[in-house]
């Protein structure tokens, strides 16, 4: 049954993409806000964790970075059920403010050298903060959005809501950069790491103002005026059997697989460069910034697509790529970079500050140093590298708009405006918060299980159980997603539903 959308003039075409821009904008700033702690992850490990264990604070602070997605569903939960009872306005509002807070606040946290294990626990009590916020802000905005639109362009409309996660990354890496080149890496690994934390309170200041004067949803506002509403929308969404059988359908048939594939093609990808692969910290950086500069148009350019080809073809052939490509893109990107194969310049070779510095014939620069008996190995790779890494990216990203772009549209449509905030949030942060937001940290587990299960067969009996250790983590995404392909391949309608 269709919903009453309201018929968009030439007069409210301007107010419908002022409610596009200021959505979009806050939600951007929100994923800014939630990024920024991933982005600078390695960083972060140093400051708030015990320094003797490198390997186990990178782990500790990837399991922090992952408790602000395992707690988005309880935060799609609370907020999803305000939202519902007085509006979808005031609703992500308040997640805006609370998540620039937490922001801030980790920005000015002491570290553990100060405060000792203080410094985790308040970190991870932000972080969690963080998630609860975010679990709040995005079916708002998405729901806002979709009730603003026309039917018939519900999935170009809300398209430009999905292109903020991944401009929320662009940016955070845009700014670490930023502040890292403005000022010596002594300076930044001392305190310059803060700043980017900092910045967001005077995003958040500016998106509060805008949003603040926004009106309410006219869906919402009918509903509400005719006294169709809910009561108790948590009880209406999952306390009857025929609401509840779509929010699983929803959960494992697309957003789960949506949710591995997202992270996978971007934070897993800057993991896997930085941790696996040794890249320069700056490069990886660029590496993923072009790639998603050159890929978030897609995001508008699927959801358009989706208003004409429905949303499930698309969505599952987005997962269906990333199911058969990602061991043989992954496998690539870690031969690009192993400078075994590559031919050293050996005339070339010099020490400066007690690194040493081989350079290859491919134009690529291996820093060697040595920490306490355990040689620390970075690669700057060759311009041609550069691009050829920047374009395996690139095709990861394009699997993500494939089955990101449309996700918004499909979710609104599947839940009636008395219940659609609080239905819609809990299957995308379960499917984005927990199955994707887990992925770095249990990739990176595997990955690191593997290695260490090879060292020690090799020592036992010479046989490496593992070919390719380094590609073990990806197991995860692709099981997941198989399980959400096969699961949407045949339950999922094609047909865009549309209820009220």
């Amino acid at each position: 049954m269709a919903d009453s959308s309201p018929v968009v003039s030439k007069t409210n075409k301007k107010t419908l993409w002022k409610v596009i821009g200021a959505s979009s904008l806050g939600t951007l700033i929100e994923w800014y806000d939630f990024y920024i702690f991933g982005s600078l992850a390695i960083v972060i490990s140093t400051k708030f964790f015990p320094p003797d264990n490198p390997t186990a604070a990178f782990l500790s602070t990837l399991a922090t970075f992952a408790a602000g997605f395992v707690v988005r569903p309880f935060g799609a939960l609370f907020f999803g059920r305000l939202g519902d009872l007085i509006g979808r306005k005031y609703t992500f509002l308040v997640t805006l403010l609370v998540m620039g807070l937490a922001t801030c606040a980790i920005g000015l946290v002491p570290g553990y050298e100060t405060i000792g294990f203080a410094a985790p626990v308040i970190v991870l009590l932000l972080r969690l903060l963080q998630g609860l916020a975010l679990g709040g802000e995005y079916g708002g905005a998405a729901t806002y959005v979709a009730e603003h639109s026309e039917p018939e362009k519900r999935g170009f409309r809300t398209s430009w809501i999905q292109t903020t996660a991944t401009f929320g990354l662009f940016i955070s890496l845009g700014v670490i950069m930023l502040t890292k080149s403005s000022m010596s890496a002594e300076a930044f690994d001392e305190w310059g790491w803060r700043v980017p934390f900092l910045i967001s309170s005077v995003m958040v200041v500016v998106s509060y103002f805008i949003r603040r004067n926004m009106d309410e949803s006219p869906l919402f506002k009918k509903a509400k005026s005719e006294g169709k509403t809910s009561s108790n929308p948590l009880r209406e969404s999952f306390g009857k059997r025929y609401n509840f059988k779509f929010v699983l359908l929803a959960l494992f048939g697309a957003t789960m697989g949506q949710g591995v594939i997202w992270y996978t093609g971007q934070f897993y990808a800057l993991s896997f460069l930085q941790n696996v692969c040794r890249v320069d910290f700056d490069q990886t950086n660029y590496i993923i910034g072009a790639a998603l500069l050159a890929g978030t148009g897609f995001f508008v350019f699927f959801g358009w697509l989706s208003d004409k080809v429905g949303r499930k073809p698309i969505m599952l052939a987005g997962m269906l790529l990333a199911i058969l490509t990602y061991r043989p893109i992954y496998d690539r990107i870690y031969r690009l970079t192993d400078v075994s194969n590559k031919q050293e310049l050996v005339d070339q070779q010099r020490m400066e500050g007690g690194a040493t510095i081989k350079v290859y014939d491919d134009g690529s620069v291996a820093t060697l140093i040595d920490h306490d008996g355990i040689p620390t190995q970075t690669v700057k790779v060759g311009q041609r590298t550069f691009f050829s890494l920047a374009l395996l990216i690139f095709i990861q990203v394009l699997y993500v708009t494939m089955v990101y772009g449309p996700i918004a549209a499909f979710l609104v449509e599947m839940f009636p405006v008395r219940i659609r905030y609080t239905s819609m949030s809990l299957p995308y942060h379960i499917g984005n918060g927990i199955f994707g937001g887990l992925l770095p940290a249990v990739a990176t587990y595997l990955v690191t299980k593997a290695q260490a299960t090879n060292a020690v067969a090799l020592q036992a009996s010479g046989a490496m159980p593992y070919d390719k250790p380094y590609l073990a983590g990806l197991w995860y995404p692709i099981i997941i997603a198989g399980v959400s392909f096969v699961i949407g391949l045949l339950y999922l309608k094609n047909k865009n539903q549309d209820v009220q």
